[in-house]
Protein backbone atom coordinates (compact mmCIF):
# COMPACT_ATOMS: atom_id res chain seq x y z
CA UNK A 1 0.00 0.00 0.00
CA UNK A 2 1.64 3.31 -1.11
CA UNK A 3 2.11 6.00 1.47
CA UNK A 4 0.81 9.40 0.41
CA UNK A 5 2.81 12.12 2.09
CA UNK A 6 3.66 15.76 1.69
CA UNK A 7 7.08 16.81 0.38
CA UNK A 8 9.68 17.40 3.08
CA UNK A 9 10.51 20.88 1.89
CA UNK A 10 8.90 23.38 -0.40
CA UNK A 11 9.99 26.82 -1.41
CA UNK A 12 8.19 29.81 -2.79
CA UNK A 13 10.82 32.52 -2.87
CA UNK A 14 9.86 36.14 -3.16
CA UNK A 15 12.53 37.67 -5.30
CA UNK A 16 15.76 35.87 -6.09
CA UNK A 17 16.03 32.21 -5.06
CA UNK A 18 19.34 32.32 -3.19
CA UNK A 19 19.48 28.54 -2.85
CA UNK A 20 19.46 28.21 -6.62
CA UNK A 21 22.07 30.96 -6.93
CA UNK A 22 24.39 29.18 -4.46
CA UNK A 23 23.98 25.79 -6.16
CA UNK A 24 24.59 27.15 -9.66
CA UNK A 25 27.54 29.22 -8.43
CA UNK A 26 29.10 26.13 -6.83
CA UNK A 27 28.74 23.93 -9.91
CA UNK A 28 29.75 26.63 -12.39
CA UNK A 29 32.80 27.58 -10.36
CA UNK A 30 33.99 23.97 -10.36
CA UNK A 31 33.23 23.34 -14.03
CA UNK A 32 34.68 26.63 -15.29
CA UNK A 33 37.01 27.68 -12.49
CA UNK A 34 39.07 24.52 -12.06
CA UNK A 35 40.21 24.38 -15.70
CA UNK A 36 40.81 28.13 -15.66
CA UNK A 37 43.01 27.93 -12.57
CA UNK A 38 44.87 24.96 -14.08
CA UNK A 39 45.49 26.83 -17.35
CA UNK A 40 46.68 29.94 -15.52
CA UNK A 41 48.98 27.84 -13.32
CA UNK A 42 50.81 26.63 -16.41
CA UNK A 43 52.05 30.13 -17.26
CA UNK A 44 53.05 31.04 -13.68
CA UNK A 45 56.17 29.62 -12.08
CA UNK A 46 55.15 27.92 -8.83
CA UNK A 47 58.10 26.34 -7.05
CA UNK A 48 56.51 24.91 -3.90
CA UNK A 49 53.25 23.26 -2.92
CA UNK A 50 52.51 26.24 -0.68
CA UNK A 51 52.89 28.59 -3.65
CA UNK A 52 50.59 26.37 -5.73
CA UNK A 53 47.94 26.27 -3.01
CA UNK A 54 48.18 30.03 -2.46
CA UNK A 55 47.81 30.64 -6.20
CA UNK A 56 44.79 28.32 -6.47
CA UNK A 57 43.09 29.98 -3.51
CA UNK A 58 43.67 33.51 -4.76
CA UNK A 59 42.62 32.87 -8.35
CA UNK A 60 39.78 30.57 -7.27
CA UNK A 61 38.38 33.25 -4.98
CA UNK A 62 38.26 35.77 -7.82
CA UNK A 63 36.61 33.21 -10.12
CA UNK A 64 34.07 32.31 -7.42
CA UNK A 65 33.21 35.96 -6.72
CA UNK A 66 32.78 36.82 -10.42
CA UNK A 67 30.66 33.70 -10.97
CA UNK A 68 28.46 34.46 -7.95
CA UNK A 69 27.80 38.02 -9.09
CA UNK A 70 27.04 36.89 -12.65
CA UNK A 71 24.66 34.13 -11.50
CA UNK A 72 22.89 36.50 -9.09
CA UNK A 73 22.42 39.13 -11.80
CA UNK A 74 21.11 36.47 -14.18
CA UNK A 75 18.62 35.20 -11.58
CA UNK A 76 17.51 38.73 -10.78
CA UNK A 77 16.98 39.53 -14.46
CA UNK A 78 15.05 36.30 -15.10
CA UNK A 79 12.87 36.82 -12.02
CA UNK A 80 11.17 39.89 -13.48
Amino acid sequence: MPIDREPDETTDPEGVDYGWVMQVTFVTTIVVGAPLVAMLAVVVELQTWAARANFAIRVGAVVWFCTAVAVYLYARREQT
